[in-house]
């Protein structure tokens, strides 16, 4: 469903990614695992179009849209969940919502997404008309995933979504994420939580300074001496 191939960004004068290849079948989970700073978030920057890559390309179901502007690959069916509780903390949690509702003809059909999202998320429907901000970080969280999901993606890259969160809702959500990938929708998880992240994924990569250092299904990288190391703390 995604391929990258060989891409490299920069900041500037600052090299962050260099000729990082990777790709992600349908109904998989994929996660991403690397320290702060490797360049998990410069992916999705580039993937979603946010920051222009300096070589290399993204093909997202055989189709090129390296360089597409932002909204035109959500059109396409790929959507970024940033990381942290990004809401608007004054509109309601149905008025968030439905700004996650404004490519092709998602907006026609808003109110049964909408429900469909609080269904995923039952909090969010006894919170609708509560403010953002007056959510708990794990309800903004979830607020956070379902405002991606209005646009009916079918591929989502969810920006480590356990961060400071507590144990339990951190559960709570990645169960969220499995249900989507019964669902039929395709998921990119970078993730700090290793040990969390690969008991959900199907495969991962290890990506350190910029580069993918590793690779294989999750049972195999659980059981690497350098991942039980530097990420799992064993």
């Amino acid at each position: 469903m995604l391929e990258v191939k060989n891409l490299s960004a920069s900041y500037g004068t600052l090299s962050v990614l260099h000729e990082v290849s990777f790709n992600v079948y349908p109904d998989e989970i994929v996660t991403l695992l690397g320290s702060n700073g490797a360049g998990k978030s410069t992916i999705l920057n580039a993937v979603q179009g946010i920051m222009k890559p300096t070589s290399g390309a993204v093909l997202f179901q055989g189709k090129d849209i390296t360089g597409l502007p932002p909204h035109k690959i959500v059109e396409e069916g790929v959507i970024h969940i940033p990381e942290g509780h990004r809401v608007f903390p004054y509109l309601t949690v149905k008025e968030n919502l439905y700004l996650g509702a404004y490519a092709g003809q998602s907006w026609k059909e808003r109110n049964d997404s909408a429900e469909w999202v609080m269904d995923l998320f039952p909090i969010l429907k006894m919170r609708s008309n509560q403010q953002a901000r007056l959510l708990s970080g794990g309800e903004q969280q979830m607020l956070n995933i379902g405002r991606g999901l209005m646009s009916h993606p079918r591929f989502i890259m969810v920006d480590e979504p356990s961060v400071g969160l507590a144990p339990v809702i951190v559960d709570s959500l990645f169960e969220s994420l499995e249900t989507l990938r019964e669902k039929g929708i395709t998921i990119l998880l970078p993730e700090q939580n290793a040990l969390r992240a690969l008991q959900l994924a199907d495969r991962g990569y290890v990506i350190q300074d910029g580069k993918i250092i590793m690779e294989g299904k999750s049972e195999g990288l659980m059981k690497s001496d350098l991942v039980k190391k530097a990420y799992l703390g064993r």
